[in-house]
């Protein structure tokens, strides 16, 4: 890993200091909200992606509505017991 230094400026600086925890270092808070907006982007993209595939195959597309339609909220029936 190499070491990398990330200028801020006092009010940005200032900023963060308010919303990271007392116990995180300037280090740790930077490094997860990168590591969090990289997440976001591919998340976006692979969201952006799955809807191109629904667009273009019918097959994704009509399973996709078949979950959708699914009466998930039901309480599934039980066998009585003998």
């Amino acid at each position: 890993m190499s070491a990398t230094t990330v200028k801020l400026d006092g009010e940005l600086l200032r900023a963060i200091a308010t919303v990271k925890s007392p116990k995180q270092t300037l280090s740790a808070y930077v490094r997860e909200a990168l590591q969090r907006d990289l997440c976001r982007q591919q998340m976006r993209e692979a969201a952006e992606s799955y809807m191109h595939l629904l667009r273009t195959n019918s097959a994704e597309k009509n399973a996709m509505d078949e979950w959708e339609a699914a009466p998930l909220a039901t309480t599934p029936r039980t066998r009585r017991r003998k």
